[in-house]
């Protein structure tokens, strides 16, 4: 599965990269791609090991807000 988060608060490389390395820590993540630009992120993930909420949780511990 894929999924495009919106993601409030990400400005910068430090930004992007805490985001991506909370998401690929997790089972289940296989690509995960951050456009500062847009405010989202791309996943793409197996959901019969992870959740949607596990993304959302995983993001929102690093201080970001996810809508």
């Amino acid at each position: 599965m894929t999924i495009t988060l919106q993601v409030q608060g990400m400005t910068c490389g430090h930004c992007k990269a805490a985001v991506t390395n909370a998401l690929q820590t997790l089972d289940g993540v296989s690509r995960v791609e951050v456009h500062l630009q847009e405010g989202t992120v791309d996943v793409d993930y197996d959901e019969t090991k992870v959740s949607v909420e596990k993304l959302k949780e995983a993001i929102e511990e690093q201080g970001y807000d996810v809508k």
